[in-house]
C-alpha cells in the first residue's frame, strides 16, 4: 500500500508538472466526461446503450458554449485494435465532436483504455483524417489533435488550479503494467465481458479499489493544495462540507444514464443525463443536478487548514 501511494503521488505530480494549461475566469464554461469506452456496436460495447443521450446533451452544451472535455478513456483501444470500426459505428458521435473542434472547443486526454494516444504516429495516422470509402476521398476528422496525460486549469485572476487527469495514475496494472492489462482484455476478458463478467483489475466495481485510489489521490490533494477532477472509477463523486475537493465525473456507461462535471459562471456541479418519463408516458432525455452548485473558489486549499488526516 505505501508503495502503491508513493506511486500514485508520484506519478500524479508528474502529469501535473507536464500538463497543458488552460485558463478560465467565469464566463467560462466547461462539461467534463469520462470512460465513454465507445466500441463498435457489438454486445460489448456498453457505449451503445448511452449513445443517444450522450449526443443529446452534447447537442445541448454545443449550443450554450461549453467546451468538452473528454477525461479519457472515450474510445476503448483495449478491446478494439482498430479505431475504423469504432468511428464507423459512432459515426454521429464523431460528427458533433468535430463540431467542437472545429470551434476550438475540444480537450482530449487519454486514459489507460486510450492510452494509444499518447503516441503521436498513432494518433495522426487514425484521428487527424480518415479514408471515406463511399465517396473515394480523405475526410478531415481532428487534424493536429493533441491529447494530453492532464491539463492544469487556472483561473485568471486568482491563480486557483484544477488538475484534470484520467485517475489511472499509480493504479499499477493500469498505469505501468497497462500492456498486459490490455492483452488481456482484448483475448479473453472482451468476451466475457459482453455476457456480463468484469475484469479483476478493473476498479469499476471492485469497491476496496476504488475506496483506495480516492484515499490516494486525497493525500496528493492535501499535500499540493489542488482540487482534482478526474474518471477511471466510474464512481461519481462529488465532495462534501469539510472534505478534500476530490471531483469524479463519473461515466457515460451506468445503466441510470451518464454522469458529468459542469463548470459555468465561476461554479461547479455534478450532472446526470438520463431516460425519465413524463405524466403521460412518453419517454424523455432530461438533465439532473447531483450535486452542486458550487463556486469552485470554495475548494481552494492554498489559503484554508486541513484539519483531516484522511480523505475518506
Amino acid at each position: 500500500m505505501i508503495a502503491e501511494k508513493r506511486l500514485a503521488e508520484k506519478r500524479l505530480t508528474e502529469a501535473y508538472k507536464n500538463a497543458k494549461v488552460e485558463y478560465f475566469d467565469k464566463n467560462s464554461k466547461y462539461i467534463f466526461f469520462s470512460d465513454c469506452h465507445r466500441g463498435d456496436c457489438t454486445p460489448s460495447d456498453e457505449f451503445a446503450k448511452n449513445q443517444n443521450i450522450f449526443l443529446f446533451a452534447l447537442e445541448h452544451y454545443y449550443r450554450n458554449g461549453f467546451t468538452y472535455v473528454e477525461l479519457g478513456d472515450g474510445d476503448e483501444l483495449w478491446e478494439h485494435s482498430n479505431f475504423k470500426h469504432i468511428r464507423l459505428a459512432h459515426d454521429e458521435v464523431y460528427t458533433l465532436l468535430k463540431k467542437y473542434f472545429d470551434d476550438n472547443r475540444f480537450i482530449m486526454l487519454y486514459g489507460n483504455h486510450n492510452i494509444h494516444l499518447k503516441y503521436k504516429d498513432f494518433v495522426e495516422k487514425n484521428f487527424y483524417k480518415f479514408y471515406d470509402e463511399y465517396n473515394e476521398e480523405e475526410i478531415e476528422l481532428f487534424p493536429g489533435l493533441t491529447p494530453y496525460e492532464a491539463v492544469v486549469f487556472k483561473q485568471k485572476y486568482t491563480g486557483q488550479e484544477i488538475l484534470a487527469v484520467h485517475g489511472h495514475q499509480g493504479d499499477r496494472m493500469n498505469d505501468r503494467l497497462w500492456h498486459f492489462n490490455m492483452i488481456t482484455v482484448r483475448y479473453f476478458w472482451k468476451f466475457l465481458h459482453s455476457v456480463g463478467f468484469i475484469n479483476p483489475a478493473s476498479p469499476v466495481k471492485n469497491a476496496e479499489k476504488i475506496h483506495k485510489i480516492e484515499r490516494i489521490y486525497g493525500n496528493w490533494i492535501k499535500k499540493n493544495k489542488t482540487m482534482i477532477i478526474c474518471g477511471h472509477t466510474h464512481r461519481p463523486h462529488f465532495p462534501k462540507a469539510h472534505e478534500l475537493p476530490y471531483f469524479n465525473d463519473g461515466s457515460c456507461v451506468r445503466a441510470s444514464g451518464i454522469q458529468g462535471i459542469e463548470i459555468e459562471d465561476g461554479k461547479i456541479q455534478l450532472i446526470e443525463w438520463r431516460i425519465r418519463t413524463d405524466e403521460s408516458g412518453d419517454l424523455h432525455i432530461k438533465r439532473k443536478v447531483l450535486r452542486g452548485p458550487e463556486p469552485i473558489e470554495n475548494f481552494d486549499l492554498r489559503n484554508k487548514e486541513i484539519d483531516r488526516e484522511t480523505y475518506l
